[in-house]
């Protein structure tokens, strides 16, 4: 099986059984946010990790293979269609040159790490209608001088 093998077998069983993004994480122990991004490919898993998915899923153990293995993480360039995602891309055209500027201003001239990084996804409730809060958390990485 390969990464996209695994991840439209994943799909289906998530159908199949009813289940959440966030009660596939609780099984394996980490969060919904990582659990989903490596269930699609984009993120390696441990043996560890990969034994209790191939488990908790009843997924064939050709899956524990690819789970593991070291993702190219590559995606379409074109601006996404999905309205969801679409949006997403808009916040970083918009917001992206401000966020630089900001993170520049109080950390020095570099980036943020989507390596040693973290990411979560909360509802809020809220009368107006509910709110979405994001959280990226990365490391901060200055550029050198050499």
């Amino acid at each position: 099986m390969n990464k996209l093998d695994v991840t439209e077998a994943i799909f289906a069983i998530k159908k199949e059984k009813d289940l959440t993004w966030e009660a596939i994480a609780e099984a394996v122990g980490m969060t919904d946010v990582w659990v989903t991004s490596a269930c699609l490919g984009m993120n390696s898993c441990t043996e560890e990790v990969a034994d209790k998915l191939v488990s908790f899923l009843g997924l064939p153990d050709a899956a524990k293979a690819a789970l593991m293995e070291y993702p190219t993480k590559t995606w379409d360039q074109a601006i996404p269609q999905d309205p969801l995602i679409y949006r997403l891309y808009e916040v970083v055209g918009v917001y992206g040159p401000t966020l630089k500027e900001v993170i520049q201003e109080k950390f020095g001239d570099g980036i943020m790490s989507a390596i040693d990084f973290s990411m979560s996804v909360e509802k809020e409730e809220n009368p107006k209608g509910d709110r979405v809060v994001l959280t990226l958390n990365g490391k901060f990485l200055p550029y050198k001088s050499w």
